[in-house]
């Protein structure tokens, strides 16, 4: 173990030795002291060449370990920290999921009115207030559209392609009837994004800080870059170990925006286990599954073939979150992917356990596999519906 990494593991190398600090509890009932735990997680993080990785590990709805390993940046070779800024990607989307059922609650929308219906006159018709999120003049000719509601943005079965530059012209279409399969979309997202933002008159950023960021003490999470962040931020790396340029004029979008850190993150979902922000009908609700998935993978040209692969996991999404079986109960997932930043979160809020998972490299993912099982025996994540080729898989196919 180099200086750095010493450095950054002695404070809990000297707690983990004493008797006051609880081993931690996994699915499968066997408990890890956190020293081991501590040990085993650096030795994955060294094998696959993870830059940076913050680990939370929750016990009876709270987390009971919290860890930083390795660098924000491999260019000054700064520790990561667990209150360092980090880009959260789609992790985003959870939050932001939270936060429309709140407004659910408060009588703002219902689930399953069309969005359209909200507003006074054709989205399209609405000049754009944004370099491009809000442009939705390519849904002129579009009459599906208008059958979209909040829960299918929410469940991913809006029809809209993940990105419109997915698209062969780079303009938003609606491919398939709304409702009628799950395809993974930033844009569903923020089209109900938007549809709220011009009904309320407020901004998203607004809305979170009031609703959410504020009640939970998420006092440096932010769906727009602050400046207050500039003191510690964590850069994004390639699979080399190369620091990536820091994106830091992105406009908030609900899907994909938000900067966080592990701490705000683990507050978060400390918040979801022990369910606060909402009433229990409405957890009930985001965890209820909404549409079955049957896809070879989540993404990609195999997210078009089925499978019969994951049935034994019934697989499913909610709203804003993807939804598994398990022995242990209901694991509610979340994930987060964008240039150099790297993140996974799973909950089984039956049995008061979970992990997250936030790192600033590519080869992460690769890592997730072995990370699950060892800090909650985590075995059900379907690793490959995912994409996440282990480490050791990928070097011995080369």
């Amino acid at each position: 173990m180099n200086r750095l990494r010493l450095a950054a593991a002695a404070p809990l190398l000297l707690l983990a030795g004493c008797a006051t600090v609880p081993p931690v509890a996994r699915l499968d009932g066997l408990r890890i002291r956190q020293v081991d735990l501590t040990r085993r997680i650096q030795q994955i993080v060294d094998s696959a060449h993870v830059t940076g990785l913050a680990v939370t590990v929750f016990n009876r709805n709270r987390p009971v370990y919290q860890h930083a390993f390795g660098v924000k940046s491999t260019a000054t070779g700064a520790p990561l920290q667990l209150d360092t800024e980090f880009y959260g990607a789609s992790l985003s989307k959870a939050v932001f999921a939270v936060l429309v059922l709140k407004l659910v609650e408060e009588g703002q929308l219902t689930l399953d009115e069309p969005l359209q219906n909200y507003l006074p006159r054709p989205i399209y018709e609405y000049k754009p207030q944004t370099r491009w999120h809000d442009d939705y003049s390519s849904l002129r000719q579009d009459s599906l559209y208008r059958r979209i509601t909040a829960r299918m943005c929410l469940s991913h079965t809006t029809g809209l392609a993940n990105w419109r530059w997915d698209e062969p012209d780079e303009k938003l279409h609606v491919r398939r009837p709304p409702g009628a399969r799950y395809g993974y979309s930033g844009e569903g997202l923020v089209y109900l994004q938007v549809v709220l933002e011009r009904k309320l008159g407020r901004p998203l950023e607004q809305l979170m800080q009031e609703k959410i960021f504020g009640p939970l003490g998420m006092t440096t999470s932010s769906y727009q870059w602050q400046p207050r962040f500039e003191a510690d931020y964590a850069l994004g790396h390639d699979a080399t170990g190369k620091p990536l340029e820091k994106d830091k004029d992105n406009e908030p979008r609900s899907a994909s925006t938000l900067e966080t850190t592990p701490a705000d993150y683990t507050r978060f979902l400390t918040a979801v286990l022990q369910r606060r922000i909402l009433k229990p009908e409405s957890w009930q609700e985001l965890f209820r599954p909404q549409i079955s998935l049957h896809s070879v993978q989540q993404m990609g040209p195999l997210a078009r073939r089925d499978t019969t692969r994951y049935d034994h996991l019934r697989l499913a999404y909610g709203l804003g979150w993807g939804l598994l079986h398990s022995p242990y109960g209901v694991g509610a997932f979340k994930e987060g992917h964008g240039d150099g930043f790297q993140h996974y979160s799973i909950v089984f809020p039956e049995r008061g356990i979970g992990v997250l998972l936030m790192s600033n490299s590519d080869n992460a993912e690769s890592a997730f596999q072995s990370l699950l099982r060892v800090t909650i025996a985590d075995t059900f994540t379907p690793v490959d519906w995912q994409n996440y080729v282990p480490y050791y898989r990928a070097r011995a196919a080369r």
